[in-house]
């Protein structure tokens, strides 16, 4: 058996960012970046008000109550023509171009206008209350990034640039494989020897969230034939996952039939729990990843594994785990030489520090307590017992599944 580290590492290291594609930005929230993105404009153009207010020279303001003389109005959208000599001021609007001469606003609750006389109250200091050209970002200037998922203030920051159209990386298809005589679709009849299938719609789900397409190939028998015609739907598809047949058996014929359909495996086992038959190899071009049966070590193995490599295919930068630390809940036991996660609940003290607790049954069936989890409690192959209060590695799972 590997490491889950090695595991990691090497499916990661086998896939290669997609090809980019161009899409409009109403098109663009939740897509990776296929390119730096770089302003078109600069934002503001020029030197431009805050406040609604008057546009003044901070000399003519430094000693108050000071009267001045409108010469005209700059509302937002619409610049001042003229200059601003001594002892004058412009009425001027939030966004408005700053006049020529001013170089600084007086807001508006500061001052008292009757007729073409202003009195000013307040004194204002040069650059008081104005936004310089630039403040925001220059022409020219990068401020998104290749390798970013982007969410919706990118999106609004990418409009406010003037860039109507972004290069990101193609959305990974993933071809799905449920093996099992044992196993029918959520609302079919279920016989009596049978369960419902869960963990095709969990992980198309998490696919999902990671920025990905899921394709469900259905559920494929145990026996070759089965197997073999339902694999074939995955030409075409950026990654093959099956779910379950990753481990030896009379029944288990993934990694048979798909040897014949050239499967080059790189490894079949790891030191996890719950997860240990997990299997990674190359059909042709097809990257596959085998997962377990069992609905929770699937899905922990989805989130351990097919995660990094969705965020690989994406040329995500940010393919952590979610990994924080917290204060244990409960005491554990000496773990063995398997690499553990443990579902776990996740609250905060009042002092805001967190606590994770380990469900007391851990049985990778279960998917009520999968469901209820906050966190997975990670423990390292041969961790020694742990008591209540120590600090301990989780990974969060919230915003993930």
């Amino acid at each position: 058996m590997i490491s889950v580290e090695e595991a990691r590492r090497r499916i990661v290291g086998a896939l290669e960012p997609l090809p980019a594609e161009s899409v409009g930005l109403e098109r663009a929230h939740g897509r990776v970046l296929a390119a730096d993105v770089a302003a078109r404009r600069t934002q503001p153009p020029k030197d431009v008000s805050a406040m609604d207010g008057w546009a003044v020279r901070a000399a003519d303001v430094a000693t108050v109550p000071a009267t001045l003389t409108r010469i005209g109005e700059a509302p937002a959208g619409a610049a001042f023509e003229g200059r601003v000599g001594a002892g004058q001021t412009v009425r001027i609007f939030t966004g408005a171009p700053v006049p020529d001469g001013a170089d600084s606003i007086v807001i508006q609750e500061n001052a008292a206008q009757d007729g073409d006389r202003v009195t000013v109250r307040g004194t204002a200091t040069e650059g008081t209350f104005i936004r310089r050209a630039g403040l925001d970002f220059q022409d020219g200037e990068v401020r998104l990034h290749a390798g970013h998922r982007l969410n919706a203030r990118d999106v609004g920051l990418a409009a406010a640039m003037n860039v109507p159209w972004l290069d990101v990386h193609r959305k990974p298809r993933v071809a799905l494989l449920a093996t099992g005589d044992e196993l029918v679709r959520p609302g079919e009849p279920v016989g009596p020897d049978q369960i419902v299938s869960s963990n095709a719609m969990a992980l198309a789900a998490l696919i999902d969230n990671c920025g990905g397409e899921a394709i469900d190939l259905g559920i494929a028998q145990d026996n070759e034939a089965s197997l073999k015609a339902l694999a074939a739907g995955a030409r075409g598809a950026d990654m093959l996952v099956t779910l379950g047949g990753a481990s030896v058996g009379d029944h288990d014929l993934v990694q048979s039939v798909l040897g014949e359909q050239g499967l080059d495996l790189d490894f079949w086992r790891i030191a996890m729990r719950p997860g240990k038959p997990l299997m990674f190899g190359q059909i042709g071009d097809t990257p596959m990843l085998g997962l377990p049966g069992n609905p929770v070590s699937s899905l922990v193995c989805g989130l351990i594994f097919l995660r990094p490599a969705l965020f690989a295919l994406l040329g995500r930068r940010d393919a952590d785990q979610q990994e924080t630390t917290a204060v244990l809940g409960r005491d554990l036991e000496e773990n063995d030489r398997r690499e553990d996660y443990l579902r776990a609940s996740l609250i905060y003290r009042d002092d805001g520090q967190a606590v994770a607790t380990p469900f007391e049954r851990q049985d990778s069936s279960m998917l009520s307590f999968m469901a209820r989890a906050d966190c997975l409690v990670v423990r390292r192959p041969h961790a020694p017992a742990e008591k209540a209060g120590a600090t301990i590695k989780v990974v969060r799972l919230d915003g993930i599944c």
